[in-house]
């Protein structure tokens, strides 16, 4: 418990004195600020900024998007042209289909898709299903109807800046906004069969890091939608560990229904937060690369290592591939390391590479600006921004150059449910720790960049202020 109180203690005095750095900052550059505030507002070059990123391109490191000049901010929308067949009430929905299209801001949707875009995507379409219910008394909408809507939808976000082919990004399809496979949409129906009241205790507000673990929630849902599926099944049949592949399909598209229930109940803006939360917990269990053939790093680093340097560059150039594909999260990097150490094991590479070759999680992730190594999503939810001169914005986690942990079979790592990590005083801690530095450093990256507009993206947050 002294530990805790010193640890607690130095803290606060690190974020004192950061406090006080950041102080000082503010005042030495007050006078440059007045002198670069006309350049920052009109300085800007004209010309489309936006990388061209093509449906079979490796995207490249870097995101660089950036308002073309103060007269055409990224604010524009143009109107979508709607099929006149959808019900959604996308008016209602405004302040959701605007956080939706900046999470799936144009060429950055496939680089965002598996953290942000895509679980922001889902959500809005439960949230826009289930708002209708109010209206219809129907959770789903009819396989005539869901074709244009699906369309609608598209349409309203691509108006607003998002990407376009965000059913391909996504793997969304018409039938995301029916009933499927569940024998239950009705409304009435459904607050029969189920326990209504204890589903929405369990579920109305939900801690997005005690949930992946407790699954109070997600436990509730698997209840209400195997109710649901049972309607249509013999009760025997999805029973034990051999239910069927089309009755675990069956609960699967019952859960949507749940979660569209749900959606009913809450506002728009708390939906969204519980849908992410949960949506969160199946992010950070799977690692999202692809991991091309790795002969060349076996023939390099198999078999004992002979030449250090050989089997170094190997490794950084596959390491450097797998680094294009997407933004990860921390949690994801953890996976992902794992994932690559055992399967190099399997080709005979037996030493610590990742030591060898200095290898750290951030390695795993997609580069930023100018950054050496990639940039880490937090593992909790967490958004793009949209700065109408600056740019799109997100957070990148401060835990810098963390080694990767090479995995052995008496060091596997093990889940953080599992160790209790979530319920420590001192994880806790840590996480007000990073979240308190992100804070601070994000202030001053903004008083960073009113001194000079030229200034690139910033470590933590990222608003890029210059593209060449």
């Amino acid at each position: 418990m002294n530990a805790g109180v010193s640890l607690e203690h130095n803290f606060s005095m690190l974020l004192l004195k950061l406090f006080v750095v950041l102080a000082c900052f503010h005042e030495c550059l007050s006078d440059l600020q007045v002198h670069h505030k006309g350049y920052m507002l009109t300085g800007r070059a004209t010309g489309d900024f936006v990388p061209k990123i093509t449906p079979t391109a490796s995207p490249q490191p870097f995101l660089p998007l950036l308002a073309p000049s103060p007269l055409s901010t990224f604010t524009n929308s143009t109107s979508p042209k709607l099929s006149g067949l959808c019900m959604l009430n996308f008016t209602a929905a405004q302040s959701l289909i605007s956080i939706t299209s900046i999470d799936c801001w144009a060429a950055f949707a496939p680089l965002l898709a598996n953290v942000i875009c895509c679980p922001q995507l889902h959500a809005t379409l439960v949230i826009l299903v289930g708002q209708l219910s109010k209206e219809t008394g129907v959770l789903a909408l009819n396989r005539t109807l869901a074709k244009p809507c699906l369309s609608d939808i598209e349409q309203v976000l691509a108006g607003q800046g998002a990407g376009d082919g965000l059913n391909q990004v996504c793997s969304i399809h018409s039938s995301n906004l029916t009933e499927a496979s569940c024998p239950v949409k009705d409304v009435d129906e459904f607050e029969n069969m189920v326990n209504s009241s204890e589903l929405l205790a369990s579920c109305e507000k939900i801690d997005p890091v005690k949930e992946c673990c407790d699954q109070v929630c997600q436990g509730a849902i698997s209840d209400a939608a195997t109710r649901l599926a049972l309607k249509a099944s013999d009760p025997l049949s999805m029973d034990g560990p051999h239910v069927l592949p089309q009755h675990t399909t069956r609960i699967n598209d019952c859960k949507t229904v749940v979660l569209r229930w749900l959606a009913s109940k809450l506002d728009p803006y708390h939906a969204k937060e519980v849908l992410r939360g949960l949506t969160n917990c199946n992010v950070n269990k799977v690692c999202p690369l692809v991991f091309p053939n790795m002969k060349h790093v076996a023939n390099s680093c198999g078999n004992g290592i002979s030449d250090q340097t050989a089997c170094c560059d190997a490794m950084n150039s596959y390491v450097s591939h797998l680094q294009k594909q997407t933004l990860i999260t921390n949690l994801q990097a953890l996976d992902c390391a794992t994932s690559l150490g055992l399967k190099l094991q399997k080709y005979n590479i037996t030493k610590d590479v990742y030591s060898l070759c200095h290898i750290s999680l951030k390695d795993f992730s997609l580069q930023v600006g100018s950054q050496e190594s990639g940039c880490l999503l937090p593992s909790l939810p967490s958004d793009a921004t949209l700065d109408k001169f600056s740019g799109i914005s997100f957070i990148c986690d401060l835990n810098d150059n963390i080694p990767a942990q090479w995995p052995s079979l008496s060091l596997l790592p093990a889940s953080s449910c599992n160790k209790s990590m979530y319920s420590h005083w001192w994880f806790t801690l840590i996480l007000n720790y990073f979240n308190a530095i992100s804070l601070i450093i994000s202030l001053f990256s903004l008083v960073f960049m009113s001194y000079s507009y030229q200034n690139s993206c910033t470590t933590c947050r990222h608003k890029c202020s210059k593209w060449s």
